[in-house]
């Protein structure tokens, strides 16, 4: 599993939780915050991404993730 393959996971992801985005052009610079996820918005995307992926990586390792590109950086280093 590629990292580019994480970040369309993390995408598709944030567009169910945040339908608004659909039309989004995502690229790994964007931050889930600053695409207006909230705390508990970004804890449930990763935890699906994660669910996705069949993955058991606590929460905590994803704090200094500052974009989904890192995000999808740092799931791909546990993987």
């Amino acid at each position: 599993m590629s990292t580019e393959h994480i970040f369309e996971i993390i995408v598709r992801h944030t567009k169910e939780i945040i339908p608004d985005l659909e039309s989004h052009a995502f690229q790994p610079s964007d931050s889930l915050r600053a695409l207006g996820a909230n705390s508990v918005d970004r804890a449930d995307i990763i935890m699906m991404t994660l669910e996705t992926l069949e993955l058991d990586i606590p929460l905590v390792e994803m704090a200094k993730a500052e974009n989904i590109g890192e995000l999808a950086g740092i799931i791909h280093a546990k993987a």
